[in-house]
C-alpha cells in the first residue's frame, strides 16, 4: 500500500479505548487475548474469501 489508511475519529477513539483496556491486562491475559484475536481474524478472512468466491460464482456458499 502506497498510501496510509486514515481512520475515522470514531475508530481512533476506539483504538485509544482498546489501548487502555489492554494496559490493564496481565501479560498472560494479553497473550491469551492476542491468540483469540488472531483466531478471529483468520476466521473473518476465511469468511470474506468464501463470500467473494460466492459473489464471483466460483463456489457455493456453505454457511
Amino acid at each position: 500500500m502506497s498510501q496510509p489508511v486514515e481512520l475515522s475519529l470514531e475508530q481512533q477513539f476506539n483504538i485509544r479505548s482498546f489501548e487502555m483496556q489492554v494496559q490493564k491486562m496481565s501479560r498472560e491475559q494479553a497473550q491469551e487475548f492476542l491468540v483469540k484475536l488472531y483466531q478471529q481474524m483468520l476466521a473473518r478472512e476465511n469468511m470474506y474469501k468464501e463470500f467473494i468466491k460466492h459473489e464471483w460464482g466460483i463456489a457455493p456458499m456453505d454457511f
